[in-house]
């Protein structure tokens, strides 16, 4: 693999801005190259001399060059010193001196853009790892205020109050406690060298532990319904420390993650300052090797000597927080504590790709034998077919919107993988849990191939005389693969991907609960896709009230004719858009941004058309269906726009690629013009339920099912530009990292100045 492609797998996706760009200076010395080409003088060969005249010359032996210099003495450089380098702390300025040679002014350009990719890394590099040291004292002072408070919760006896303490009245066993837990612990150092806590006196000139307790409250959890609830009614949250163990291990599980996080930044950190100092090395030899030139061992001297390749803060600190960490959170367990700080990379497993494709094989089998069933016993042409696709044709396509929907998940994963979007932080997933699209496709097809296995017992137990007598439990196989899947998801064994089966039903359950917490990108994500998802929330009503209320034994059911079941057809519908409108409101409250609003008024609009739509449905009277048309129009227009203009970020003004933004992720622009035009065509399949048109003679869930198909499509295409968009604003801010919530909140300079 080339250097070029070396880095670009290799950088921090966020960072790409600031790396050294490597492309645009090799393509400086391929134009260096070039005119060297071109101007290169012919080789004088004279007319009639066939051998080369090298052949012929004298032997002047292994030791001629040797001899005619000095002893201690070194010869002098083939070539003189091509460049100045003046190094001025912040940025690096270099000199080309031999810029009247022919072709120079090329080679001053290249020096200049060099200068100007070191500078901007040098600052890039200068300002992250001040954000760093800064971090390291905070969370220096948390680790105090935790110690503090572990020596309280476990020695509560030896607690006085806070003038005993302040006096040093503490009993015998609390100071044996606190000084025990005050040696062990050492501060992380920003310094050049590596303190500890009972070295040259440090303990002297700050307070002890348990008084650093009188100075700390915890901070309140935001985001939770607790929290929401009492700043709603504006009741003070408690934040007073009160020491017992389950406090404890909360504390110690937010610092936990707060580590975790901010050694990741250290181990980003060091990755951008080595592959930056090498990029810089392996241009420079290109450029030493295209010019001719002997410029690389003086330019990487001063790039040696900087702040980026000079200063160690870095790796002491990554030494500091490993013996924080295993110390304090790993029980002095090393191996455990280095396992959690650097989580190693999932790779993809042979068995996972073999036993996809099996699956895929089954599946497709099934499907034909499914037709082949179909065809040969003329189920279609038989009576009992309006009666199936009424009531088992529902029961089996919410199995189906599933597999589609993972299947085309699947196809984002893949593609966001392709283009380097980091899917993975922007959804929030602990490094090594995540899915990657074969772990999807294998979930989806094992579903697929469930779902067809049912089908055909289901076909082969009704048409089969030994066996109709068991109807009621031919009927029940679906609900029993219902109830399978639930099982599964619900499982708390680590079994069958279960940080990402439970991530799910955080996420679900935070859309259930949308105005109790605060709302994050995976909360809102998934309810963009459930609201995709209205006619498998209508299979789960029609399972309810076919299980429920109506004689499955017999398949007879009378859910249409319900009026309950009619008002949660209206329910369902909205349902999902309604989390979205109160996600909207919460986002309005927590942020403060109008577009929010704005958002939530298009959410509202869509709840008004869907609503309006299932009437239409349901009644077909000729009112409900010019409400419906205008709505639905209405709504259309807004949500379109809003995808395009807002989700995808394109259509923005003044940008280089018209119609689209500056930033592209995929090379080829017509691609983004076929999802704009697809966007607009998907979002009009509502127009099916108003016209009510068929497709060869469909039966009308087959109609239904088909549109709500096609809106899956649709979003699944949406989700691809949604994340592209969102990955992009990240690079444009650099932000790399999640911010991790800290136990404490240490006031100690506000008190001193009371």
């Amino acid at each position: 693999m080339k250097f070029g492609k070396e880095l670009a797998s290799q950088m921090v996706p966020e960072w790409q801005e600031a790396y050294m760009n490597y492309g645009s200076l090799k393509s400086l010395l391929k134009e260096i190259h070039l005119f060297k080409h071109r101007n290169r003088p012919a080789p004088h060969r004279p007319h009639g001399l066939k051998r080369n005249a090298t052949l012929y010359r004298a032997f002047s032996g292994l030791t001629h060059m040797v001899h005619n210099y000095p002893r201690n003495h070194s010869p002098p450089d083939i070539e003189n010193q091509v460049i100045l380098v003046n190094a001025f702390g912040d940025s690096a300025e270099t000199t080309f001196l031999n810029v009247h040679d022919e072709g120079g002014e090329y080679e001053l350009v290249y020096f200049k853009r060099l200068d100007d990719e070191f500078n901007k890394v040098l600052k890039f590099y200068k300002e992250k790892m001040k954000e760093v040291v800064d971090e390291a004292g905070v969370l220096n002072k948390q680790m105090e205020a935790l110690v503090a408070f572990r020596v309280k919760v476990e020695h509560p006896e030896g607690w006085t109050n806070s003038e005993s303490s302040r006096s040093g009245g503490l009993s015998d066993e609390s100071s044996h406690g606190d000084c025990k837990d005050n040696k062990e612990m050492k501060r992380i150092s920003t310094n050049s060298q590596i303190q500890e806590d009972t070295q040259n006196g440090a303990r002297a000139n700050r307070p002890a532990p348990l008084e650093i307790l009188q100075y700390v409250k915890f901070n309140t959890p935001q985001g939770t319904p607790r929290s929401t609830i009492k700043g709603f009614l504006n009741i003070p949250n408690q934040t007073d420390l009160k020491f017992s163990k389950d406090n404890l291990r909360k504390a110690e599980a937010q610092l936990k993650k707060a580590f975790v996080e901010f050694y990741n930044k250290l181990r980003l950190l060091k990755s951008y300052s080595f592959l930056n100092i090498l990029a810089f090395s392996k241009i420079m030899k290109k450029y030493d090797k295209t010019a001719s030139r002997n410029a690389s061992k003086l330019y990487m001297k001063m790039v040696d000597n900087s702040y980026l390749g000079s200063s160690d803060k870095v790796n002491k600190l990554m030494e500091r927080v490993e013996v924080i960490f295993i110390k304090h959170f790993t029980n002095s367990n090393r191996s455990k504590g280095i396992n959690i700080l650097r989580p190693k990379s999932k790779r993809e497993k042979h068995i996972v790709t073999f036993s996809m494709g099996f699956l895929v094989g089954c599946t497709f089998a099934l499907i034909i034998a499914l037709i082949l069933i179909i065809r040969t016993r003329k189920i279609l042409d038989k009576e009992g077919k309006v009666l199936y696709m009424e009531t088992m044709f529902p029961l089996y396509s919410l199995f189906g919107f599933i597999v589609l929907h993972l299947v085309l998940y699947a196809g984002n994963i893949y593609f966001w993988r392709r283009y380097r979007v980091n899917y993975s932080f922007i959804f929030g997933f602990k490094q090594g849990t995540e899915l990657g699209y074969n772990e999807i496709l294998l979930v989806g097809f094992c579903i697929s191939v469930l779902t067809l296995a049912c089908v055909l017992a289901n076909l082969d137990m009704e048409m089969n005389p030994v066996t109709k007598e068991y109807k009621a439990i031919t009927e029940l196989l679906p609900l029993g693969l219902v109830g399978l899947l639930v099982v599964i998801m619900l499982c708390p064994f680590n079994i069958i991907y279960r940080s990402s089966r439970f991530f799910l039903l955080v996420s679900l359950f935070h859309c259930l609960f949308s105005p109790l917490y605060k709302v994050t990108l995976p909360d809102f994500l998934l309810a963009d896709q459930i609201s995709s998802q209205v006619e498998a929330l209508r299979s789960f009503e029609f399972y309810i009230c076919y299980y429920g209320w109506g004689d499955y034994k017999h398949r007879i059911n009378s859910c249409g004719d319900s009026d309950i079941f009619n008002t949660f057809s209206y329910i369902i519908a909205a349902l999902p858009f309604w989390w979205r409108f109160l996600q909207c409101l919460r986002r309005l409250y927590d942020e403060g941004d109008i577009m929010q609003g704005y958002n939530g008024l298009k959410y509202f609009s869509i709840i008004v058309a869907v609503s309006t739509r299932t009437a239409y449905t349901l009644s077909r009277a000729n009112s409900w269906k010019i409400v419906a048309w205008i709505t639905s129009i209405g709504a259309t227009i807004v949500s379109t726009y809003w995808d395009i203009v807002f989700d995808w970020g394109l259509f923005q003004r003044n940008s280089k690629n018209r119609f689209l933004r500056d930033k592209l992720l995929v090379p080829h622009k017509s691609v983004y013009y076929v999802a704009v035009v697809l966007n607009v065509v998907l979002r009009l399949a509502w127009m099916q339920t108003v016209l009510n048109f068929k497709i060869f003679s469909f039966h009308t869930q087959m109609m239904i099912a088909l549109v709500a198909i096609l809106e899956i499509v649709r979003r699944c295409m949406w989700n691809f530009f949604r994340l592209e968009n969102e990955h992009l604003n990240n690079v444009g801010k650099f932000r790399a990292f999640n911010s991790v919530p800290l136990p404490f909140n240490y006031d100690e300079d506000e008190d001193k100045d009371e």
